[in-house]
C-alpha cells in the first residue's frame, strides 16, 4: 500500500475525504480496526478500516497504536 494517510467523511460539515490529525488505531469488538482523530477544526473523525490500511498507516507514522 502506497497510500497510507488516512480519511474520513465529516458528518457535520459534509466534507469527503477530510485527513485525520492525530489519528489512534484500535481494535473494535469484532476484530476491526477504527481510526479516531479530529480534522483540525475541533469536529472528530472515525473511519473503520481494514487490516492492510491500519496496519500501514501505524508503520508509516500517520497514526498511533492503541492495543
Amino acid at each position: 500500500m502506497a497510500d497510507a494517510t488516512l480519511t474520513a467523511y465529516n458528518v457535520k460539515t459534509k466534507e469527503k475525504n477530510v485527513p485525520i490529525q492525530d489519528a489512534v488505531v484500535s481494535r473494535t469488538a469484532r476484530g476491526g480496526y477504527i481510526a479516531k482523530g479530529h480534522d483540525g477544526k475541533g469536529n472528530k473523525l472515525t473511519a473503520l478500516l481494514g487490516e492492510e490500511k491500519a496496519l500501514a498507516a501505524i508503520k508509516a507514522g500517520n497514526a498511533k497504536q492503541d492495543w
